[in-house]
């Protein structure tokens, strides 16, 4: 087992980082109003009493966004967790479907998907993880010599008090890190670096933030307000949710 220090993880974390930025910049630049009011819920904001139309914009456009971030930095954490194991175990990025790392220690083979939190699947995609899981496992024994190969969902935040699913391993947050890396405080050594320059890039994240809120509530107290500025509630609904 090697070490990985603090100085390797604030590099990789420097390298990388500005490729979640950007990602998160095109997606914010990228949408149209009427692609955000499709994917959410109309319902939801009328009995919240969401009033005017800045606010309701806001809303669901911070709702979008959220649920975008997730994904995209859930993707750096991901290539950040195989960065780490691969310096402290030689872990590898796995080819298998599903499958996001590979790596061995005290003669177990152990074979890794990751997730962002504890509470990202539903029934229908667990099933498929753990289908996923056993045709990793018959392709290993097929073409290599392991024999004790132990699957684990990863999650790189968040806390599971039973960590055994019976076919499969579930570890989040500092538990996750620890076993990837051998360091149980690494989950907290982690965090500083990750807000290198973060308050540069978000002020250029912001200024952009801005121009689409601007533009997103011109757009929609034209095509869903009445003249008095009244938000038309049944023309909202029907532009989401019509056939």
């Amino acid at each position: 087992m090697a070490k990985i220090t603090v100085q390797q993880i604030t590099s990789y974390i420097e390298k990388h980082i500005p490729d979640f930025h950007k990602k998160r910049l095109e997606s914010l630049s990228e949408l149209k109003l009427q692609k955000v009011l499709r994917r959410k819920n109309p319902y939801l904001y009328k009995a919240k009493f969401v009033t005017s139309a800045p606010e309701l914009v806001k809303a669901i456009l911070d709702a979008h966004l959220s649920s975008q971030e997730e994904a995209i930095f859930g993707g750096f954490l991901e290539g950040l967790a195989v960065f780490i194991c691969q310096r402290v175990y030689s872990g590898i990025k796995s080819s298998a479907e599903g499958i996001d790392l590979e790596f061995e220690r005290g003669g177990i083979r152990y074979i890794v998907s990751i997730k962002s939190g504890p509470n990202w699947g539903n029934s229908g995609q667990i099933k498929k993880m753990r289908q996923n899981f056993l045709q990793a496992k018959r392709i290993l024994r097929t073409n290599t010599s392991a024999k004790n190969i132990v699957a684990v969902n990863g999650c790189c935040y968040g806390k599971e008090s039973v960590e055994d699913k019976g076919d499969y391993v579930k570890k989040c947050g500092q538990s996750f890190w620890s076993f990837i890396s051998g360091d149980d405080q690494l989950y907290k050594t982690m965090i500083e670096p990750l807000g290198h320059r973060a308050k540069e890039r978000n002020e250029t994240f912001l200024i952009e933030y801005g121009k689409v809120i601007n533009r997103f509530t011109a757009d929609f107290i034209k095509g869903f307000c009445q003249p008095d500025g009244t938000i038309l509630w049944k023309k909202l609904v029907e532009f989401n949710s019509a056939m």
